[in-house]
């Protein structure tokens, strides 16, 4: 392997200590901002790559044992093309940023097929029987889901300075890619939503009165402003029921709704409404793309809304619309 500079690197033969290579891990993906959850998956991909080489000292494997690694996930493993993306991804990060090398050709990798696959769509008469039937406290989540193109994780993560109700948009913070964007907030959500705000800020001052009222914040805001965690603007928009307590600080606030609870709770409307597709959380935000294009809406915008980087991700919708093949004529029909 080859530094950053291009000179070939004397592997280190000196013993494997995993906990300090792992803490270093950790600290070079939070020093680029990585997210909590790009950590965690991460991770798993360095300690499993070691454990595939027997807890051999990264610094000693080279290219070819990546290509193993790699090639062993698509072949043993049936992994699909974005796991194996992901496992080169964290393993090059390792190599690139916390041993300064970088990793050669490496030559034949047995690659998993990437399949081209079709999202799975609602249609509107689908989508209202779902929300009729999904539980009152859940209701709102996902009309926001569906109002606004939201993956889910963006929507429990939404924060009450996120919504602006003059200008009829909500902010999405950190989306995917660590990108923001502005979506339309729905008028017909503007209700429902000041009503759940209503609700929060009662419970948020209720906490404050016990001593309590905080929230996490994003990165390190903790500690550049020190009673950020406890102000109105920061508090979630959909809290979670039960407090939490930081084990090193001791300190208890709320964090917002786990996504399992909305799943579940997708998973039991679908049920109901005896649906045959495979519908999750993330249908929702499939139809709201392809209804805003069977609606004459421009594709690139949306393109923004989703906050798509390549226009080529949105133009999968394209292939779901009522006027795509459905919309054709069999010729058997004219017999």
């Amino acid at each position: 392997m080859q530094n950053e500079s291009g000179h070939l690197v004397e592997p280190n033969r000196a013993p494997m200590n995993r906990l300090k290579l792992m803490e270093e891990y950790h600290k070079a993906l939070q020093a680029r901002h990585y997210s909590p959850r790009t950590e965690k998956t991460y991770s798993r991909w360095i300690i499993r790559f070691l454990e595939f080489h027997n807890r051999v000292h990264p610094i000693d494997l080279a290219e070819p044992e990546i290509n193993k690694f790699l090639s062993y996930l698509a072949v043993s493993q049936r992994v699909s093309a974005s796991t194996q993306n992901q496992a080169l991804a964290a393993i090059l990060f390792l190599y690139r940023h916390v041993f300064g090398t970088e990793v050669g050709e490496l030559g034949d990798i047995i690659r998993a097929r990437k399949p081209i696959r079709i999202p799975v769509v609602m249609t509107k008469g689908e989508v209202k029987r779902v929300l009729d039937r999904v539980a009152q406290q859940h209701r709102l989540i996902l009309n926001l889901l569906y109002g606004c193109g939201f993956r889910l994780r963006e929507c429990i993560g939404l924060r009450v300075k996120d919504v602006d109700f003059r200008r009829n948009e909500i902010a999405v913070r950190n989306g995917k890619g660590a990108k923001d964007r502005v979506v339309m907030l729905p008028v017909s959500l503007k209700v429902p939503l000041k009503k759940q705000l209503n609700e929060v800020k009662r419970i948020y001052l209720d906490d404050l009165s016990k001593g309590f009222g905080q929230v996490p914040l994003p990165r390190a805001l903790d500690r550049k402003y020190l009673n950020a965690s406890k102000e109105w603007r920061w508090q979630w928009v959909f809290p979670q029921a039960r407090l939490w307590k930081d084990k090193k600080t001791l300190k208890r606030g709320r964090h917002h709704i786990d996504p399992s609870i909305i799943q579940r709770a997708v998973k039991h409307s679908v049920d109901k409404c005896d649906l045959t597709k495979q519908v999750s959380c993330h249908t929702f935000r499939h139809s709201f793309a392809t209804h805003l294009l069977e609606g004459g809406c421009d594709i690139r915008t949306v393109q923004v809304l989703l906050g798509h980087k390549d226009l080529k991700t949105t133009m999968i919708y394209t292939h779901v619309m009522n006027h795509g093949p459905s919309g054709v004529r069999s010729p058997i029909d004219t017999l």
